[in-house]
């Protein structure tokens, strides 16, 4: 059986880096500062993030599985 607590903090992790890597990039393909689509940054981010929940509901590598006994 899984440890939900321990799987819960590695799929955050593992969102949180997702959601800043989506950000980042969205950011990036603005020419200036100026030029960022606010609104559009959020909504990706947002979305990668619980995609990234949603695909770790899967398995985590992080997160051995633990054997019945």
């Amino acid at each position: 059986m899984r440890d939900w607590k321990e799987w819960a903090k590695a799929a955050g992790v593992r969102a949180i880096k997702t959601v800043a890597q989506t950000a980042i990039a969205t950011i990036g393909t603005s020419a200036a500062m100026g030029d960022v689509n606010w609104p559009l940054v959020g909504s990706a981010s947002l979305l990668a993030g619980i995609l990234s929940m949603l695909t770790s509901v899967a398995g985590l590598p992080e997160v051995k599985e633990k054997e019945a006994e």
